[in-house]
């Protein structure tokens, strides 16, 4: 087995693109983070290696920064040599992201201390069930960029307090000109609650964040503002609607069951202590 550093997008699309757009659900944070800098000039740099068995590409590590490693492509039997190679290439990761076994794996080879940062469960939707909730909901628009940016900064603060800070004005309006849909459900023309899907890549869509403000919760605004932008991506043409939900929090797990959603595969994000 040997692997590649690639140092260009292009050039890591040519091998690997179409392996990842296979598998759409698999490798769903891959595929969304690498299409925003692949239309989105002049953001970060990415960390983009190959594993080769005999000439054939077996998996990928991939890195958008200031993210962590995502392992959801990456076979437990290159491991050892992702992380040999990637200590080289890209010091500065804060940590690794994906499927359990494999991100527990990775962090475990580094022989680093970690923490356990965020463990999720990545859902697909079955059949939407939109739920009934006061007030209705709107497409958001540059117009409403502050909200956004200080609700995505809040629902950092609460959901991942290790990550680094949150995106800038002008990386949420690029967000609003790559096309993907932000939604906000409103009280009386008062946001109460905001949802994010991709536009679909692949036939792929992912929804996230979701946020409720605490004075806005326990009212079903996120479970109806989830579902007005899961039609939506469904509008766009998607097939395979994904969302990830913070284990910790039994009550937005079974919100999402029941307006559709069903249980895939278990993720965990480890972080490096510093």
């Amino acid at each position: 087995m040997d692997a590649v550093v690639h140092t260009s997008l292009e050039s890591f699309d040519a091998v690997a693109h179409d392996r990842l757009a296979a598998d759409p659900v698999r490798n769903t944070v891959a595929l969304t983070s690498l299409d925003r800098i692949r239309r989105l000039p002049g953001e970060p740099t990415p960390t983009l290696i190959t594993f080769h068995d005999n000439g054939e590409v077996i998996g990928s590590l991939v890195r958008t920064p200031p993210w962590p490693f995502q392992t959801a492509d990456l076979p437990l039997a290159a491991v050892e040599l992702a992380v040999k190679i990637a200590v080289e290439v890209d010091p500065e990761a804060p940590g690794v992201t994906g499927p359990r076994e494999r991100s527990e794996a990775f962090a475990t080879a580094t022989g680093k201390d970690f923490t356990e940062s965020l463990t999720t469960r990545l859902y697909r939707l079955g059949t939407l069930a939109p739920p009934v909730a006061e007030g209705s909901g709107r497409l958001a628009t540059e117009d409403d960029v502050e909200l956004l940016v200080a609700w995505r900064h809040a629902f950092l603060k609460e959901a991942v307090p290790e990550a680094p800070a949150g995106p800038t004005a002008e990386a949420m309006r690029g967000s609003l000109r790559l096309g993907n849909g932000h939604a906000l459900w409103e009280i009386n023309g008062t946001p109460v609650a905001w949802a994010v899907a991709s536009l679909p890549h692949a036939g792929m869509t992912r929804v996230g964040p979701v946020y409720t403000p605490p004075e806005h919760r326990k009212h079903g605004y996120g479970a109806a503002v989830t579902a007005m932008v899961t039609q939506w991506a469904l509008d766009q043409g998607a097939t395979a609607v994904l969302l990830f939900t913070d284990l910790s929090n039994p009550i937005s797990n079974s919100i999402y069951q029941r307006i559709g959603y069903q249980p895939l595969d278990d993720w965990a994000e480890f972080w490096w202590k510093r």
